[in-house]
């Protein structure tokens, strides 16, 4: 099989392409033929090995990937968590996920990991309340514009406030439905959400950064305001202090998908298949930023860092 394989952390130049033998399931498994791989910040943060846990090598990147069954020849997504990069893939059929016709292996993967995430944070995490504001940082990428196109069709939000980083990426996030686009820059942000959020304090916050953007959001949220957590793109930790939640009613919350695979059946597969049906009817549509093959994956985590596009950033087995 072909696969992307790293032998030593550090930057993108470590993806090698490589021949491997091919892979063998083991009982409770299934092989994959995949067709499309996703590329997400955190493969980014796994090359360099600063990710939510570490990694042995050598390494095959890829938490996700689409394809085929080899067992029953149906279209699947599966969460792999690691070995996506690559053109076969053993996984446990509990982490499968037929996709339906209709709906393309792309849109279905891009439907997976940030579509599930996004699914989440509104109905897990926070349970957004009718009316209640919302700020999507990062409102034009993967996990953003599908935060953005679900907040009110799954919760009935009110004001849907996204950030980005360029007016290009802004206008994207008005077109995937937000009520208004503003600057994700972290200084003067608490006054550019409140002066968003018609001079008000806002209910809920979806971070991706950390550092000083999780700060300034902190400080814009109205009491028994949420802000959530789902990604560190900035590297950057931080602290609250238990007197700032106390004194202002504000609630910080972590999310990692992987946690769903505790519960595959509630948490990942009735989610996805409710995702799968808004999409196939039309109600929301999966952002594709981008396709390279197997070969130019670091080229593609290249362009995700530089957020230089929108949607979900795929690999393409079939080129």
């Amino acid at each position: 099989m072909r696969a992307i394989q790293q032998k030593e952390f550090g930057g993108p130049e470590v993806l090698q392409l490589v021949e491997l033998p091919d892979l063998e399931p083991a009982p409770g498994e299934v092989l994959v033929d995949v067709t499309v791989a996703g590329v997400n910040f955190a493969d980014t943060h796994t090359r360099e090995n600063k990710y939510v846990h570490q990694d042995q090598l050598p390494l095959i990147p890829g938490a996700e990937v689409a394809g085929v069954r080899r067992d029953t020849g149906e279209r699947v997504v599966a969460l792999c968590q690691r070995g996506g990069y690559a053109s076969q893939v053993v996984v446990e059929e509990r982490r499968l996920a037929p996709i339906p016709d209709g709906l393309t292996d792309e849109a279905a993967l891009a439907l997976q990991i940030q579509g599930l995430t996004a699914w989440h944070m509104l109905r897990t995490c926070t349970h957004v309340r009718e009316g209640e504001s919302v700020v999507v940082h990062s409102g034009a990428g993967g996990v953003g514009s599908m935060a953005v196109q679900l907040a009110r069709p799954l919760t009935g939000a009110g004001h849907v406030i996204a950030t980005a980083s360029s007016v290009e990426r802004r206008q994207a996030a008005l077109e995937f439905g937000a009520d208004i686009a503003i600057d994700g820059a972290a200084d003067g942000l608490t006054e550019r959400l409140i002066a968003a959020n018609d001079d008000d304090l806002v209910d809920v916050v979806f971070d991706m950064a950390g550092g000083e953007v999780f700060e300034r959001s902190l400080r814009a949220l109205a009491p028994f305001g949420r802000i959530v957590v789902c990604g560190i793109s900035t590297k950057e930790q931080n602290e609250v202090r238990t007197g700032h939640l106390l004194r202002n009613s504000r609630s910080v919350i972590g999310f990692w998908l992987f946690h769903c695979l505790n519960d595959p059946e509630r948490l990942l597969r009735r989610p996805l298949i409710d995702l799968f049906d808004r999409a196939t009817r039309g109600e929301i549509t999966p952002a594709i930023g981008g396709a390279w093959p197997l070969a130019q994956a670091a080229e593609a985590q290249i362009a995700l860092r530089a957020r230089t596009t929108t949607g979900k950033l795929l690999l393409d087995l079939r080129s």
